[in-house]
């Protein structure tokens, strides 16, 4: 239970960096704010032609009578709906952080020096590209684990009562492992840290991955969120890399001190 707060308080340490950092906070913001336009025009696109690609998909059912062929097709509708809103919650963060992988490694690399002792950070040595290769294809590879976890979870809801209330708990912890997997993947991609060690380092430490991915992943699913939660996310993320590394981690650069004002001169 201790690492469970420890999550959440790195989560919360994330966003009060950035808040100390209004520079590094706008820069951060650009490629939330460019992926939300790409997912939000997907969602209205399958909003309004949802239920014509499931007719299209289901011909079987032309002949069925009224009216189970429009509940059929309805269902199915709302069913690739919902899946679609899975998705993007799921994958709002891989794909983030593969349109901003610039912005957000200098953000990691910033944190990482404001709160190394010796004011260094973990430099790849790899060629933008090279960078932009690697995340792209863990990403991928993340994709297809969430996307196997996506399928069994809902067909796990078909199952009276559990579907109803054990299922969607253990999606959101499912969701939550995987969201931040992808975000200290900013920081210890950088360490040169492969996915198959990232998963193993992440496993070994459940609870402080639950603590930190879980409240985030339920606050993306609230409209715009997500958005303004990247660039401390992604902080956060940066300092939980260290601790599951046992990096040593000096005091965080404090908020500068206002300048005392003088007092008025004293009237003669």
């Amino acid at each position: 239970m201790r690492d469970l707060g420890a999550g959440f308080h790195y989560l919360l340490k994330g966003q009060r960096w950035v808040a100390r950092h209004g520079k590094q906070y706008g820069f951060g913001l650009v490629p939330g704010l460019i992926t939300l336009v790409l997912y939000l025009a997907a969602l209205v696109a399958l909003a309004t032609w949802g239920e014509d690609a499931v007719s299209w998909a289901t011909p079987f059912s032309d002949d069925w009578s009224s009216p189970w062929r429009g509940l059929f097709r309805g269902f199915l509708t709302v069913v690739l709906f919902a899946l679609a809103l899975l998705l993007s919650v799921v994958t709002f963060t891989a794909v983030t952080l593969l349109v901003g992988q610039p912005f957000y490694e200098n953000l990691s690399e910033k944190v990482d020096r404001d709160v190394s002792p010796d004011g260094t950070a973990p430099e790849s040595g790899l060629p933008l590209w090279r960078e932009l290769w690697i995340s792209a294809r863990d990403s991928l590879r993340i994709l297809v684990r969430a996307l196997l976890w996506a399928v069994l979870l809902f067909a796990l809801g078909f199952v009276p009562v559990v579907g109803q209330t054990v299922v969607p708990v253990i999606g959101f912890f499912v969701t939550g492992f995987f969201l931040t997997e992808e975000l200290t993947a900013v920081a210890l991609q950088r360490r040169g840290v492969d996915l198959r060690a990232r998963l193993t380092l992440l496993r070994s430490r459940k609870t402080l991955v639950w603590g930190f991915g879980t409240p985030l992943g339920l606050s993306f699913l609230v409209p715009f969120v997500a958005v303004f939660l990247m660039p401390g996310a992604v902080a956060g993320a940066t300092l939980m890399a260290r601790d599951l590394l046992g990096e040593e981690m000096g005091e965080e650069a404090e908020e500068p001190e206002e300048e005392p004002v003088p007092d008025e001169p004293a009237a003669p």
